[in-house]
Parts: structure tokens; C-alpha cells; sequence
């Protein structure tokens, strides 16, 4: 498979005090899912940021499609819309990502910026909304939303672009069931359609649901483990060293009762 984002040695600080990201070395491949698993606070957010190029580490390096990725080199036109046209970020709270006065002017902004003709741009804006089944918010404004609408418009304004790569923060963070579910549809379907989905998580359910190649964040800021999600999720010890489940102890009656506990939804079949 041919390599789209690679890390080599990243760090990153905050303020030059605070450990975010420790000696992150990760390839992730053209087409496939992965996933970036760990406890809040572990750096899962400031890895995607950093994989957007929205932040720049202190040390280490991170190619694009082998193209080192800079404070100076992302200056370049060309290559700045290369990558701004091929990576698509949906934040965690949807709250940040939309702004514009209408849903259908939260569609056009992407492509407008991207230097897409209005006409190109509104046809792009018309496709999605029927892709996602969410015409009925055109012309809403985006405070008068609900959270799954807002997820849904978030969405939306991404795929305006029609990005290579989705960079996804805490997919479903805040979703009722029904959006959860939807999302996570959609997800697979892109991904079948060969986008790059590369996401963030602390909840194992998630994992074991889309079975994305992982890599596991410890609270050290470092990379613990990468493999397969059967791998991940089949190495309890492992788990329990990395806080992503733990022994939940109760009482019935006089007997004591030891199991694990983790932060699963889904059902396992």
C-alpha cells in the first residue's frame, strides 16, 4: 500500500513546558482506516492537529505524500493546497467548525476558498446535502441546529471538498444513538469508497466496531503498541497497563465480584 502521512520522531510541548507528544514514529497508508486510541490527555487531539498542519512539532518530521510538511514549507501555494484540498478535519465539537449564517453557506465556504467556481461550488454543496439526506437544513441557521444536525453539517462541509484523507476527532463525542450509528455508516462507506480515515478514540467499542489498524497513546505521550484491532483488543494486560480498562470490584450479597471494565457501547457478536 502506498504511504500517505508519515512521522518520524515527533515531539511537540505546550508552552515548551507541557508534554504533549513524545518520539511519535507512525506511517499510515493511502486507504486505509486508523485509528489513534487513548486516555484523554494522552495527545490523541495535538497528533491529529499535527498530521493537518495546524500546529508544527518541536522536533521530529511529517511528510505528506513525501512531501516534508514545515512552518516554511506549507508557505508554499502550491503545496498548502495540495494539502488543504486533500485533508478534511471534523472536530470534536462541532461548535468550532461552524460558523457561516446558513447551512447551504456552511457547504460553499470550503470549496469558495479552495478556489472552486460558485457554480462548481453550489453543485458540490447540492450533492452533499442529498448524500447525507439533509436538504430539509438548507437554508437553517446553523445555532438553530441540534447536536446531531450540527455533527451532520460538520460533515457535510468536509465532504464540499471531497478530501482524500478524513481526520476525525472523537467520532462519536456527544451523539444520540441514532446519529452514532449514522456516522459510523458513513464512515465504513467512505472507506470502502477508498478515503483515508484516520480517527481518534478512548472508547474500545469503537474499535472493535470499525477494526482499523491502531495505534495505542499512553499516558506518557508515547506510542505503546500499534497493530490490528483483534491484536489490540485481545491484549488485556496490555489494556490495563495503558488505563484503557480496569478491574471494577462489587458486592452481591457476601460475595465479592472482580471484572473488567472498559468504555464499550456496542454490543460484541
Amino acid at each position: 500500500m502506498e504511504k500517505i502521512i508519515s512521522l518520524k520522531n515527533i515531539n511537540y510541548s505546550y508552552f515548551g513546558k507541557i508534554p504533549a507528544l513524545r518520539n511519535i514514529t507512525l506511517d499510515i497508508n493511502s486507504g486505509e482506516m486508523f485509528c489513534i486510541i487513548g486516555q484523554n490527555g494522552s495527545g490523541k487531539s495535538t497528533l491529529l492537529n499535527i498530521i493537518n498542519a495546524l500546529i508544527f512539532p518541536d522536533s521530529g518530521e511529517i511528510y505528506f505524500k513525501e512531501n516534508k510538511i514545515t512552518e516554511k514549507s506549507i508557505r508554499d501555494r502550491s503545496l498548502n493546497l495540495q494539502l488543504r484540498q486533500s485533508m478534511g478535519f471534523i472536530f470534536q465539537n462541532s461548535d468550532v467548525q461552524l460558523f457561516c449564517p446558513s447551512v447551504f453557506d456552511e457547504l460553499l465556504f470550503a470549496p469558495l476558498q479552495l478556489n472552486m467556481s460558485i457554480e462548481e461550488a453550489r453543485e458540490r454543496a447540492e450533492q452533499t446535502l442529498s448524500y447525507l439526506n439533509i436538504e430539509y437544513l438548507r437554508e437553517r441557521a446553523v445555532h438553530m441546529l441540534s447536536g446531531g444536525e450540527k455533527k451532520k453539517v460538520a460533515i457535510a462541509s468536509v465532504l464540499t471538498m471531497n478530501p482524500e484523507i478524513l481526520l476525525i476527532d472523537e467520532p462519536l463525542s456527544g451523539l444520540d444513538p441514532k446519529t452514532q450509528t449514522f456516522f459510523l455508516e458513513l464512515l465504513m462507506e467512505l472507506n470502502r469508497a477508498g478515503k483515508t480515515i484516520i480517527f481518534t478514540t478512548h472508547q474500545l467499542d469503537l474499535i472493535d466496531h470499525l477494526q482499523p489498524r491502531v495505534a495505542v497513546l499512553s499516558e506518557e505521550h508515547t506510542i505503546q503498541k500499534t497493530g490490528t484491532a483483534a491484536e489490540i483488543l485481545s491484549d488485556e494486560q496490555f489494556l490495563i497497563s495503558v488505563n484503557l480498562i480496569h478491574e471494577h470490584i462489587h458486592k452481591h450479597g457476601e460475595e465479592i465480584h472482580k471484572h473488567y471494565h472498559s468504555h464499550y457501547v456496542f454490543h460484541k457478536h
